[in-house]
């Protein structure tokens, strides 16, 4: 299968050299040089997946991935910027990424990280029953599809790093999961910048599993987390 990418950036330069190699690599490649015309290739010709820069004109890559995810909640993300400090990491995140790399970054990198989203956020069937997908702890229900955590008191909308963290910690239940685990499997390295990242993401699952009594979700300094219930 050919995988289309948008590819959003205005340096003509390095445009070029990432799209030369994304299309060497055996992906079909859409450019844009600013934010407005990579919505309008969003929506004229859907990708699987996006690769954005942050700076750009009109409409930068933060507005531009929340604007993206109001028509598609399912489409993997990666930003690529300049910008390293970890509010930044954080803010992309939060505007609707699923990774972040921080230029200059190498090509091959890149691919990777490519492949593993694709991987893990593709389809791989159609299920009869949309119930199955449904996974029920506590009194709450997780649906992994719509990104959705319903507890006896409220109903979130989840971002995707929470989707996932919560989905390993439910397959590890009344077990520790090992910090070391979800960044490899979720953000693809252990770095500081990635860790504090997840320990955000990670508070906010808390906060959210409060509302319900019959799940408790502890930190263990130094060695990861338990869900209990």
């Amino acid at each position: 299968m050919k995988y289309k990418v948008l590819y959003a950036e205005d340096e003509p330069t390095l445009a070029q050299i990432i799209s030369d190699g994304l299309r060497s690599s055996g992906y079909e490649v859409e450019l844009a040089a600013d934010g407005e015309e990579a919505l309008r290739l969003f929506e004229t010709s859907p990708p699987d997946i996006c690769v954005l820069d942050i700076m750009m004109p009109l409409k930068d890559g933060y507005t531009l991935a929340e604007d993206i995810r109001k028509q598609d909640s399912g489409i993997p993300i990666i930003f690529l910027s300049a910008k390293s400090l970890a509010a930044d990491v954080i803010r992309g995140f939060n505007s609707g990424g699923n990774d972040y790399m921080r230029k200059p970054f190498n090509m091959g990198e890149l691919l990777v990280r490519m492949e593993a989203l694709l991987q893990r956020f593709q389809p791989t069937g159609v299920k009869n029953d949309a119930e199955e997908s449904l996974q029920r702890f506590g009194g709450s229900v997780l649906d992994p599809v719509s990104q959705q955590l319903s507890t006896p008191v409220n109903t979130y909308k989840l971002s995707f790093k929470e989707t996932a963290l919560l989905q390993l910690l439910l397959k590890h239940r009344n077990t520790l999961l090992a910090r070391q685990l979800p960044l490899l499997e979720i953000w693809g390295d252990d770095s500081f910048y990635n860790a504090r990242s997840m320990d955000v993401f990670m508070s906010h699952l808390r906060k959210m599993l409060r509302d319900d009594p019959a799940i408790e979700l502890m930190s263990i300094r130094g060695a990861g987390y338990k869900l209990i219930f």
